[in-house]
């Protein structure tokens, strides 16, 4: 019997360890030349084309740009988008570029502090070097803002911040956009910015009961807008039945108007006033030409 015993103890020290081993490895992805010249100007554009301003800036309330954002409630609790302003204690002035890209391309902070999906980071994984090395420029050049976001208020065991790191070794893999040589260029851009900087799945793609996004139902619609609004579908099929066509979305995503003449509104409505009307042309046609062509 004791034998038997020890045998089973093993066993379970045995599985045991090679569980932590497997959600405890080192998330690592392709290497990033962060040497590139940085162009402010071009950074600032990135900014709108991530969606920085509406998620880090309290703007019902007139808070200070990109200093901390409204509470984003989910089932797990209410996540805060943190001060991103260029103040060295409150906001992120004193990261480094490479701990800059290390967060935007693996969700890892400074000191190996891991980030919650509430933040895109599997979808900001995909920009390219240049956006990250820009983008990292501008928000040095932003206005310092002294005063910290709020923490997030999440219950056990959600505010174990290193069970994240499991849950990435289960459902994320750092990349990077690889371009489809069959497309276009502009389907190309398109896929770039829904893909990536806009992370348009974030919202609209259902997650599973871990917060993770079904890729099997991409852009498939999901449970999660403002107030728990259901977030509508934007497949290429989805679209189409309810009467969108080139002219209509183009006409939405920079005017908030639907093909029934209805508004945009909610987190919808932040997104076109924050981030899509600040869009060159060209980024808008890329992004309506890979939504109504799909994969």
């Amino acid at each position: 019997m004791r034998r038997i015993f020890i045998i089973l103890l093993a066993l379970v020290i045995v599985l045991g360890g090679a569980a932590a081993i497997y959600f405890l490895r080192p998330i690592e992805g392709p290497v990033r030349d962060l040497s590139l010249t940085a162009d402010v100007e071009r950074g600032q554009y990135v900014m709108r084309l991530g969606g920085c301003v509406a998620c880090h800036t309290d703007l019902k309330n007139d808070g200070a740009l990109l200093a901390g954002g409204p509470p984003l409630k989910t089932p797990f609790g209410d996540f805060i988008a943190p001060n991103i302003t260029s103040h060295p204690d409150a906001g992120i002035g004193d990261w480094s570029v490479e701990e800059f890209a290390r967060a935007m391309s693996v969700g890892e902070g400074p000191g190996g502090k891991h980030y919650y999906p509430a933040f895109p980071y599997d979808n900001y994984t995909v920009m390219s070097d240049q956006d990250i090395v820009d983008l990292y420029a501008a928000l040095m050049a932003s206005s310092p803002v002294a005063e910290k976001a709020p923490d997030h208020n999440l219950g056990f065991p959600f505010n174990i911040r290193l069970a994240m790191l499991g849950w990435k070794n289960l459902f994320f893999e750092p990349r990077r956009f690889e371009p489809n040589p069959e497309k276009s260029a502009l389907w190309n851009r398109g896929a770039y910015l829904a893909q990536g900087p806009a992370h348009c799945g974030a919202c609209h793609t259902p997650r599973n009961i871990l917060g993770a996004s079904d890729t099997s139902q991409y852009f498939m619609g999901a449970r999660g807008g403002t107030g728990g609004s259901f977030v509508p579908p934007i497949t290429p099929e989805s679209l189409k039945a309810d009467g969108w066509d080139e002219a209509t979305l183009t006409d939405a995503l920079t005017g908030g108007f639907t093909p029934d003449f209805d508004t945009l509104g909610g987190s919808m409505g932040e997104v076109i006033n924050e981030s899509l009307v600040h869009w060159t042309e060209q980024d808008i046609q890329a992004l309506v030409t890979y939504l109504l062509e799909g994969e």
